[in-house]
């Protein structure tokens, strides 16, 4: 038991010396309101291709960046998102939601939350670096995600890195501008429902 203990504390030494060498969650800062929002294309749950530079064409678009299926946080937050969908789709956009998880893995959060918008696939992490969202969490961050949590990082992500987005929310409009954003490296603090719809109505009352 002395020995598991030890090992273990050298693990978490080890793993905090090497995570100070990686990207903290205070040096992602997101991209700013106003800024031109990066185009991508990428695969969501049922492995068909989506393209924002497409959706644009149709709709301004609700991105929400979120950790796993296996965060509690996510799941509420992505429920209660799904619960109000309509309201939102009601403003004329489309909700679409970015994890670093493989299908399969986001097929699991829809199942948790029913949700019905898009779950995409972040491959490589490509989409949140554009966006400036992506972090490395502390040693004993990822023991607590991966242990209790249940999250498997290094399985269910494309690399074993173990990098996560910070969950922050881009409203970008038909011009491919960041008309709004939330933006917090607390994962507690989400953009709820209201704050979607009042920053969509506030572009809606600004274009008539």
């Amino acid at each position: 038991m002395k020995e598991l203990l030890i090992t273990l504390i050298m693990v978490f030494i080890v793993s905090e010396i090497y995570s100070q060498t990686e990207r903290d969650v205070n040096d992602a800062h997101g991209l700013s309101v106003g800024t031109q929002a990066p185009m991508f294309r990428a695969i969501d749950a049922d492995s068909n291709n989506f393209s924002l530079a497409e959706a644009l064409k149709v709709e301004p678009v609700v991105i929400i960046f979120y950790r796993g299926f296996w965060c509690p946080v996510c799941n509420k937050h992505l429920g209660s998102l799904q619960d109000s969908l309509k309201l939102i789709e009601d403003q004329g956009a489309q909700v679409i939601a970015i994890s670093p998880e493989k299908p399969e893995f986001l097929d699991k959060m829809a199942e948790k939350t029913n949700a019905t918008f898009t779950l995409i696939y972040d491959e490589g992490y490509k989409i949140a670096d554009a966006y400036d969202v992506t972090f490395k969490p502390t040693a004993m961050q990822l023991f607590t995600y991966n242990t209790f949590l249940g999250g498997n990082l290094k399985k269910t992500h494309s690399d074993e890195s173990q990098r996560l987005p910070i969950p922050a929310t881009y409203i970008v409009n038909q011009e491919g501008i960041i008309m709004w954003k939330q933006f917090n490296p607390d994962y507690k603090k989400r953009a709820s429902v209201n704050d979607i719809i009042k920053a969509l109505s506030k572009d809606n009352d600004a274009e008539s």
